[in-house]
């Protein structure tokens, strides 16, 4: 191999790893899935690594089309997948304690509550949703990575805009409110007390919790604080020392829980607009969507 080109070999590494975390940012936020998303950026390596560079003017654009369209083609094949799924399927927690994940881009990274919303729209509406609202593209610049004219996609941005407005968890803006609010909520739920827990949550209060049928868990949504309550005093993990790890981002209060030094859950506590008790609950338990973590 000449040495030419091998640093024309090098040169092709450095520019896909420029780019590979907010590549797999845009995958992660597309799919709500770490092991597709990081699929999707191998597949990417893989059509950049064979690509004509010569023609290629900017590697940015060249690979954001490329995993945009990948990540697409994905989640379409997953949405079937996702039909037999046990009770609620809530996408995978990514970024967590107080140093943000390699792979992230934490400029463009979504908020967990918005992705548990963005799981409701279309395929096509969620891509342009992303593109647009979290990596800043212009309408004419998604309708040539998505392949569809600025009019559809237009469309759909704006289809799902109104979707997710409509839907869009809404959270004390003192974010230390909002954390006080969702350490009182975890301490009465690991206390198994029935009156702490009543006084901490909204009476609106909604509760999903993700099993994938791997570990007890409701199979749909729970409502109201008496339920809400009762529930989680019932399963409180009374019986094992468990030690709470918060995230640190501006996005809704999250914990990862550790019992014996490995993660059994995930928990996203959104408080009302108050700041003062905690109106939704996300529960991620589904072991497959914890292992991920035990590397962070």
């Amino acid at each position: 191999m000449s040495s030419g080109h091998a640093q024309s070999q090098a040169q092709v590494v450095r520019s896909f790893q420029a780019h590979r975390n907010l590549l797999f940012t845009l995958a992660y936020d597309i799919l709500g899935k770490v092991a597709d998303a990081e699929d999707v950026v191998q597949e990417a390596w893989l059509a950049w690594s064979g690509a004509d560079h010569a023609k290629v003017e900017n590697p940015r654009a060249y690979l954001v089309r490329v995993t945009a369209r990948l990540a697409l083609n994905q989640l379409n094949r997953s949405r079937s997948l996702r039909e037999d799924y046990v009770g609620p399927w809530l996408p995978e927690p990514m970024v967590l304690g107080s140093d943000p994940a390699e792979d992230v881009d934490r400029s463009h990274a979504i908020a967990f509550g918005l992705m548990v919303v963005l799981e409701s729209l279309s395929p096509l509406e969620r891509v342009a949703f992303v593109l647009r609202e979290a990596f800043g593209y212009e309408h004419a610049e998604i309708a040539q990575i998505m392949d569809r004219s600025p009019a559809a996609v237009r469309q759909l941005v704006h289809r799902a805009r109104e979707h997710v407005e409509a839907r869009r968890p809404r959270f004390a803006a003192h974010q230390t409110t909002a954390q006080a609010a969702a350490e009182r909520f975890l301490a009465a739920a690991l206390g198994g007390s029935v009156s702490a827990l009543m006084d901490v949550l909204a009476p609106d209060v909604t509760l999903w919790t993700d099993g994938g049928g791997r570990v007890p868990a409701a199979l749909r949504a729970v409502h109201g604080s008496d339920k809400v309550s009762r529930l989680m005093a019932q399963v409180a993990p009374t019986d094992r020392l468990v030690r709470a790890r918060w995230v640190t981002d501006a996005g809704p209060p999250t914990a990862l829980l550790l019992a014996d030094g490995s993660p059994f859950a995930v928990l996203v506590a959104v408080p009302d607009p108050g700041g003062q008790r905690v109106r939704e609950i996300y529960g991620i338990l589904n072991p497959d969507k914890l292992h991920h973590l035990a590397r962070q």
